[in-house]
């Protein structure tokens, strides 16, 4: 069987609700990054053979398959196909699975993977909320309601019970919380995130133009006892907002190919793709999967915690993955190195692809070999994927 590789990577900068990245529509934000990959790569538009891109709120201006709509908008030809993944959060790390598969199966040879949301004009819930408000249902069936009586599946209260299942303490979430606004922080003013970062024209309120690229979300201003001094989200809980993902507008991408799709690129890999793993686990607490994920994928590609150089759990809340390393035994010193969801914030189906973008990247700027990246997804879901940089 072939091997997988990535041979380019890119990301937006994220933008906050109603922020700056609010005034770009989505199918034209995918566009951007899709462009970018093949200007990574100087690739012929017409070597790439799909695109798969996660989102998970398909309706309204990501509806009618976001993805095909962002090949249209960009430069690539009518030629090439796409479709659509929702795997929740995990959507755009499955079509780095699904296009990781493609190419080594030998079906293709160039596939992109990619993920984008905007969180401010396509509202999170927006898919399931509209057509209940309207009369046409809710995806609660009657058979699945009689397996789940009296459940509504709520990744906040997940998040809570993932705390207290691990007895985490809400000064543990907080001060969490603070190191992924501090490296975060960090990895801006050094300039960190500078290669993986794609530019975007911004219109200002007083008419005038400027490249975004500095993630939004991130409070420079940050302090410990400012996380600690917000509200929790529910009384006697342990999550506050401080403690959760932000809503975040961005896309981003990777192209996959493998040896025969590095010849016709005339390109060098910046990883290969070691091992995939998705399971299904309890919807309930919903947000634990990443860590018995994470124990088969080890398994399965005979790797232990500690050969792992550089770890991305994506930080939908503090308590998972305080949880993860809780029970990996993992070092904290390699886990979301340059902050994460907590600062960067989660842009839902471009979570899976910005986040292995900074992963690439970080392995490449600290001569690194191994990273893991997982993430928690509706549904009781997880991804794993580890790739070894070259």
């Amino acid at each position: 069987m072939a091997e997988a590789y990535i041979v380019a990577t890119a990301r937006t900068a994220g933008g906050k609700k109603g922020g700056k990245v609010s005034g770009w529509h989505p199918v034209d934000l995918a566009a951007k990054v899709i462009d970018s990959l093949l200007d990574r790569t100087g690739a012929d538009p017409a070597l790439v053979e799909d695109v798969i891109m996660g989102c998970v709120s398909q309706v309204g201006e990501q509806a009618i398959n976001v993805a095909r709509n962002a090949v249209m908008a960009s430069r690539l030809p009518e030629s090439v196909p796409a479709t659509s993944v929702d795997r929740q959060c995990g959507s755009s790390q499955q079509a780095l699975h699904f296009a990781a598969q493609a190419v080594m199966s030998g079906a293709m040879d160039v596939v992109i993977a990619a993920g984008v949301e905007s969180m401010s004009r396509v509202p999170m819930g927006l898919s399931a909320a509209l057509p209940a408000k309207n009369g046409f249902g809710n995806y609660m069936s009657p058979e699945l309601q009689k397996k789940y009586p009296g459940i509504q599946f709520s990744q906040f209260a997940g998040a809570e019970m993932v705390a207290k299942k691990y007895d985490l303490t809400k000064d543990q979430l907080d001060e969490y919380a603070f190191e992924s606004h501090r490296r975060a922080i960090a990895a801006t003013q050094s300039g960190a995130f500078k290669d993986e970062i794609v530019p975007l024209e911004i219109t200002l309120p007083d008419g005038s133009k400027e490249m975004h690229t500095v993630d939004e979300g991130i409070r420079f201003d940050a302090s410990l006892d400012g996380i600690k001094n917000v509200k929790l989200l529910a009384e006697g809980g342990r999550i506050t907002a401080a403690t959760s993902s932000q809503i975040c507008d961005g896309a981003s991408g990777v192209l996959v190919v493998n040896e025969a799709g590095l010849k016709a690129l005339g390109v060098k890999p910046l990883a290969r793709i070691v091992h995939m793993t998705v399971i299904g686990h309890d919807p309930v607490i919903m947000l634990e999967a990443p860590i018995p994920a994470t124990h088969r994928a080890l398994k399965k590609s005979n790797l232990k915690i500690d050969d792992i150089d550089l770890f991305e759990v994506n930080e939908a809340f503090a308590s998972v993955p305080v949880a993860w390393l809780k029970d990996t035994g993992a070092d904290p010193s390699r886990l979301n190195v340059n902050g994460g969801a907590i600062a960067l914030g989660h842009p839902l189906g471009g979570s899976g692809t910005k986040l292995m973008t900074t992963l690439v990247n970080a392995l490449g700027k600290r001569g690194k070999k191994y990273g893991l990246q997982t993430m928690c997804e509706g549904g009781g879901l997880a991804n794993v994927t580890i790739v070894e940089r070259l």
